[in-house]
């Protein structure tokens, strides 16, 4: 509430706000209507205390003075104005000794923008500060609400096996911070969004707790959603495009701001080169230790170590938003010249103009959902939904570039990936339907079984490969039939191989899509094939057959030609040729 500094004691909440440089915090969320708050008010040291320390009425005091003057009893008083079960009862009813718990009030979201949106915001001017803090607002309001209509539960049973949709909505209190741990203070626009566990319940109104569960498994599709909003309120207001970035060779890219000098980067991630320092300590002792180089998980979790070992205290120094933007303006002209910092509006404008230039901001859903799907089985194997859902906004970031999408096209493209690529993997989970991925096409098998086996490659540069692989057969059955053949170009019959059937539990939905019109059976290709090899011995008799008639021929001795080779494209009328294929079945 304070920022990253230490508030003395006896000291009010305000007046440590002001002095560590940071705006109040403010309420948000269609919950306050329960409680009589009204979104954008500023929280107050009582309400925190009350709602998110106790779980009680965030005017519990005004509510318990009422109470008390219309004689009601202290006690009862006070349970008025608590919010579902009381944390003082927070023990263990299966043990003989009581066993305090300790009560879970809140969760901590934290919403921070790409990274060169915060050098843009500490280093350019104060119409460009206003505006991306206005578009961070607009992202988190918008996720904020999303996760309170599609997201949040509330248990409805002691159990808590039955959850239902809040009736309200959320409670949440915002507070934006404007820099970094670090040591030596680093522009880091960002916000934590306490969310009260309390929520009304749809059937009787009254108070309980949110499903964790429900809310921690869609974070991830909770900052994909998050950015995605926040890049489009940024290229609509702005007019800057977007572009990814490797960091890491072989993981995810980043969306970066097109035209942003990329050194400020490096100038501004103190906190990674000093995880990037102490890792290979590290990583040294566990190859002592195991006797083999870590591996993924466990070189996730060695920089979680270095993450927290290399954490630096709160800083002591408190400065106004006012004296950091100087400060980090004098840093940075000091570190890269003042035409770099002075032109990055300018630059990012001109960017901007080449990227819509070289990049058509359309998304098409069928390649969107063989993305998907290929990224998300080779890094998962098992999945649920919302593993889906996060990978297809992350889709719509690469694609779109920060153009604006069109509502509920991320679940489109999920329920496509669902509806044709997808089987149940168990009560929970799905996995790829390798036969709705591939179901004839011997030549995607040969390709795409190999990535997803490759092991010395990253993990995600198996599932791009594989998206690109998937990409491509989407593109040839098209092709396909544009050209009005049933057979599939790239297609390579085999005799004698067994035929794959759709999934027996969507046939109609498979039907639905058209499925049947876009794969020619076996059978036709077989006798097109057989045609192209008959064709090409008949033309390859009449040649040997003129051959030995000029032999025999009186007269001078011919002199050796070359070989004959029929020409690429020639085909005979009424007969299709294998692409890839000479008109002899590849015999010369």
């Amino acid at each position: 509430m304070v920022g990253d500094g230490h508030r003395r004691a006896g000291t009010p909440l305000r007046a440590a706000q002001d002095e560590a440089g940071v705006p109040p915090g403010v309420w948000k969320g269609r919950g306050l209507a329960a409680l009589g708050l009204t979104a954008g008010d500023v929280v107050t040291e009582r309400q925190a205390e009350l709602l998110l320390g106790e779980g009680r009425h965030p005017d519990a005091d005004r509510i318990e003075r009422e109470l008390l003057a219309q004689g009601k009893s202290p006690a009862q008083a006070r349970r008025a104005t608590v919010l579902g079960r009381p944390i003082e009862h927070n023990r263990s009813p299966k043990t003989d000794k009581a066993k305090e718990r300790t009560p879970w009030l809140a969760f901590d979201l934290t919403f921070r923008p790409p990274p060169t949106a915060h050098l843009a915001w500490a280093l350019m001017d104060d119409r460009h500060r206003q505006v991306l803090e206005l578009c961070d607002d607009i992202a988190r309001d918008k996720t904020l609400a999303w996760m309170e209509g599609s997201v949040a539960e509330i248990r409805s049973k002691a159990s808590g096996k039955r959850r239902d949709r809040v009736k309200d909505g959320l409670v949440v209190a915002v507070f934006r911070h404007y820099e970094s741990r670090a040591t030596e203070s680093r522009p880091l626009l960002h916000a934590h969004a306490v969310v009260s566990i309390r929520a009304r319940r749809p059937h009787d109104g009254k108070w309980g707790n949110l499903s964790a569960d429900s809310l921690m498994t869609h974070i991830v599709a909770a900052d994909t959603l998050y950015t995605l909003y926040f890049m489009e309120e940024v290229s609509a207001r702005l007019g800057w495009a977007w572009e990814p970035r490797e960091v890491t060779p072989g993981r995810r890219p980043v969306m970066d701001i097109a035209g942003i000098d990329r050194r400020l980067i490096g100038w501004q991630s103190t906190r990674r080169q000093q995880i990037e320092d102490a890792l290979p300590v590290l990583t040294a002792k566990y190859e002592e230790r195991q006797g083999h180089a870590p591996g993924e998980r466990a070189a996730y979790a060695l920089a979680c170590q270095a993450a927290d070992q290399t954490r630096s205290p709160k800083r002591n120094e408190l400065l106004s938003l006012t004296e950091l933007r100087k400060r980090w303006r004098t840093s940075a002209i000091r570190a890269f010249g003042a035409c770099t910092i002075y032109r990055l509006a300018e630059r990012a404008r001109a960017a901007a103009a080449a990227v819509w230039a070289q990049v058509r901001p359309v998304v098409d859903v069928a390649l969107a959902a063989a993305s998907v799907v290929a990224v998300v089985y080779v890094m998962r194997g098992a999945f649920a939904r919302h593993h889906l859902l996060a990978e297809a906004r992350r889709h719509l970031s690469y694609v779109l570039r920060g153009r604006p999408h069109q509502p509920g096209l991320d679940e489109r493209i999920v329920q496509t990936v669902v509806d044709d690529y997808t089987r149940p993997a168990s009560r929970r989970m799905m996995t790829a339907d390798l036969r709705a991925l591939y179901p004839r096409d011997t030549d995607d098998q040969a390709v795409l079984r190999p990535l997803t086996r490759k092991r010395t490659a990253p993990l995600y540069e198996r599932a791009r490969l594989a998206a690109g692989a998937l990409s491509a057969r989407v593109h040839a059955v098209r092709r396909s039939e544009r050209l009005g053949s049933r057979a599939r170009p790239h297609t390579v019959a085999v005799p004698g191989a067994s035929r794959s059937r759709p999934h027996p539990s969507r046939p109609d939905r498979k039907a639905a899509r058209g499925q049947e019109q876009q794969q020619g059976t076996d059978v036709a290709a077989l006798e097109q094939t057989r045609a192209t090899i008959e064709a090409a011995a008949k033309m390859a008799a009449k040649l040997q057959d003129g051959v030995r008639q000029r032999a025999a021929a009186p007269g001078p001795a011919p002199q050796p030609a070359p070989a004959p080779s029929p020409p690429p494209h020639t085909q005979q009328p009424g007969v299709q040729q294998t692409p890839g294929r000479t008109p002899t079945g590849g015999v010369a």
